[in-house]
C-alpha cells in the first residue's frame, strides 16, 4: 500500500511516516499543498493523508482539486478544527474521513484500514489473487494453496504490486516508486534481490504462477500455462 502524507509540520509528518513504514506502507511526504498536488497528479496512491492548514494550497483546496480531476483515491483530512461545521466542509469537498488532532496512531491506522476496505474501484480491492495465491491486504496474510506463507514487509509490498499488475510488464522504475519511494535508485540491484526472494518462496510452495523477467523492461507476474 502506498500513502501520500501532505503535512507541513515535519515532526508530525515524520511520526506518521515512521509508524506507517513499520506497518509495511510505502510513504511519500509533501510539506505544502502545491507539492502534494504534484505528487498526487503523477503517482498512484492507495490513500492520501492531508492536513487542513497547509502553505501554498490548503488541504481542503487540494482535496477539491483532486476530486475535480476525477481521482477517486481515498482522502483522510487531519486538522485541529473540531467544529461540526468544519467536519461538514471537509466531507463536502470530497474527503472520505476526518481525524481531529491530537489523535492516537492506532486510531489513524484503524481509519486507514476502514478506508481501504471501501470499494473505491476494482484497483482498490483488498483481496488479490493469482492462481493458487491469495493475498489479503487488510489482514496482511498470503496463502499459496492451503499454506500460509510469511513475507517480509518489502516482499509483501513487491508481491502486492506485481499482483495488481498481473500479466503486465512493470519496469524497475515503477516498482521502485511504488514499493520503495520516490528517492530510491532503480538502478541498484535491490529489486532483483527481492525478486529472487519471492521466486524462492513461491517455488517452495509449488505455486501455479511465476515471476517472469521482461527483457529490457522489468518483471511480469504470470500464471503457468
Amino acid at each position: 500500500m502506498r500513502v501520500l502524507i501532505v503535512e507541513d509540520e515535519k515532526k508530525m509528518a515524520g511520526f506518521i511516516e515512521r509508524g506507517l513504514k513499520e506497518e509495511g506502507y510505502v510513504v511519500d511526504i509533501a510539506y505544502d499543498g502545491e507539492k502534494g498536488w504534484e505528487y498526487a497528479a503523477v503517482n498512484e496512491y492507495d490513500v492520501l493523508i492531508l492536513d487542513w492548514m497547509l502553505p501554498k494550497m490548503s488541504g481542503i483546496d487540494l482535496c477539491k482539486k483532486i476530486r475535480k480531476e476525477g481521482k477517486q483515491v481515498p482522502v483522510l483530512i487531519l486538522t485541529a478544527k473540531d467544529a461540526v461545521e468544519d467536519k461538514i466542509q471537509g466531507l463536502d469537498v470530497g474527503a472520505d474521513d476526518y481525524l481531529t488532532k491530537p489523535f492516537s496512531f492506532d486510531e489513524l491506522l484503524a481509519r486507514l484500514r476502514a478506508l481501504l476496505r471501501r470499494p473505491h474501484s476494482l484497483r482498490d480491492k483488498t483481496v488479490l489473487q493469482c492462481g493458487n495465491l491469495v493475498m489479503d491486504l487488510i489482514k496482511r496474510k498470503v496463502t499459496i494453496g492451503a499454506d500460509e506463507v510469511s513475507f517480509s514487509q518489502k516482499e509483501f509490498s513487491l508481491l502486492e504490486y506485481l499482483l495488481r499488475h498481473e500479466g503486465e510488464a512493470v519496469s524497475r522504475t515503477a516498482i521502485a516508486e511504488h514499493v520503495w519511494d520516490l528517492h530510491f535508485d532503480p538502478m541498484s540491484n535491490t529489486i532483483d534481490v527481492y525478486i529472487n526472494f519471492l521466486r524462492k518462496k513461491i517455488a517452495e510452495k509449488q505455486a501455479d504462477f511465476k515471476i517472469e523477467t521482461a527483457r529490457g523492461t522489468g518483471y511480469r507476474l504470470a500464471k503457468e500455462p
